[in-house]
């Protein structure tokens, strides 16, 4: 049993690049910095002592400063190529993250959110691109799966720390994440090729897409509508779910921390796996539409009435992750597959601006509604968000794509 086992692990991870896997790595000691972010909103309140009004604002301006972070991430992956945007984007980062701590006024803390938010983005159309650009068109799938798990991996044990730091220092998570990130920036200044190959090539897109603009992609636009609404589900489980368990659930730091990591650890064991199994067996759109619908379950679990609180995160943290492993690896792989060698990095800051978008609109309305009418409604408005949003999505394939 143990032999075939170890057997599945093999050839889900046999096949991919050296250079995935050098990203992978780098992108694991990069996230194991990405600790601060999931406890900004608690550092406002608790340790700054401002209002959940005040925290919804400061991610709010984060996501601002990730909508610019995005296109010109995207803008001048295509122009310079996707090394020297990852490694200038990690390296200002990492500084600008030491800075975050040691300031307390906090109109220059708004004004500082968005500057660190436009470097921390820009590095993601790049690496999105580096991906695809390293990785053949059957691999594709498992390429993002792999830099996914090395992203939890590090993003379980980042948040993981970053509990038990927050409950010593915040002022620790944010000198940490600043030091990781910088060398995370030197790793791939040193260790990942200066010339990239190209993976995916314009005859590997069934569609070839005339324009170079995803700005002219019908179909991408608004995929990317449908994306954002997801995305704004997706954020809150990070951003304000964590201060409704500390403020109304009274659970600690050190636990949230741990309940958080659980999303990581969970995809680092079975991520691999569960798209090696699934495979083709089923349409790329019919596990997006089915993610999504597990995310929905995962907020359900809040509002369930009698529920010790470790319990019940665990549970919303289990489904929430479900429907991650079924949803993100193929909207990476979709939009990846409609872009050409050479637009890739304006598609891949197109998927970045609706994260960033949904950085914007979620924490800000989720705080809003959580401060006005209570954690439950809020709850009760993201179940059916994220079940309009599975319907939306079949929708929008069902004359596109085969869901089954």
């Amino acid at each position: 049993m143990v032999r075939n086992i170890l057997q599945i692990y093999r050839i889900s991870f046999s096949g991919l690049s050296r250079e995935t896997w050098l990203l992978s790595v780098v992108i694991l000691i990069n996230r194991c910095g990405y600790m601060a972010v999931p406890f900004m909103s608690m550092y406002i309140t608790q340790s700054l002592h401002r209002s959940i009004a005040d925290a919804g604002l400061i991610i709010t301006l984060f996501g601002v400063g990730s909508v610019v972070g995005a296109m010109v991430g995207g803008y001048f992956t295509d122009k310079i190529g996707f090394r020297p945007v990852q490694v200038v984007s990690l390296l200002i980062s990492g500084i600008l993250f030491m800075l975050f701590g040691q300031v307390h006024n906090f109109d220059g803390l708004c004004a500082l959110t968005i500057v660190l938010a436009f470097f921390v983005e820009s590095f993601k159309p790049a690496n999105n691109t580096a991906i695809a650009s390293y990785s053949s068109k059957e691999n594709l799938t498992r390429s993002y799966a792999l830099n996914r798990l090395a992203t939890n991996i590090g993003f379980g044990f980042g948040t993981s720390v970053g509990g038990i730091l927050a409950a010593i220092n915040y002022h620790l998570l944010f000198w940490v994440d600043g030091v990781i990130y910088m060398t995370a920036g030197l790793m791939i200044a040193i260790l990942l090729p200066a010339v990239s190959r190209p993976g995916l090539s314009e005859k590997s897109n069934p569609e070839n897409i005339e324009s170079l603009s995803p700005w002219k992609d019908v179909f991408f636009l608004r995929l990317i509508v449908m994306v954002t609404f997801y995305m704004i589900c997706f954020v809150l489980l990070f951003r304000l779910v964590p201060v409704y368990w500390k403020e109304e659930l009274n659970i600690g730091e050190a636990t949230i921390g741990l309940l958080l990591g659980m999303n990581g650890i969970i995809i680092a064991l079975f991520e691999m796996i569960l798209i090696q199994k699934l495979g083709s067996r089923r349409s790329d759109a019919y596990y997006i539409v089915a993610g999504i619908l597990f995310t929905a379950i995962g907020y359900l679990f809040l509002l369930v009435p009698g529920l010790k609180p470790v319990v019940m995160g665990a549970a919303t943290v289990f489904m929430f992750t479900i429907g991650e492993m079924l949803t993100l690896p193929y909207l990476n792989t979709m939009v990846m597959n409609r872009a050409s060698v050479s637009n890739r990095g304006q598609y891949s800051a197109a998927y970045s601006l609706s994260w960033a978008v949904a950085q914007i609109i979620g924490p800000a309305a989720g705080g809003y509604v959580a401060q006005q009418w209570g954690y439950n409604m809020l709850w009760f408005v993201l179940v059916l968000l994220s079940m309009t949003c599975a319907f939306g999505f079949k929708m929008l394939f069902r004359n596109v794509v085969k869901m089954g």
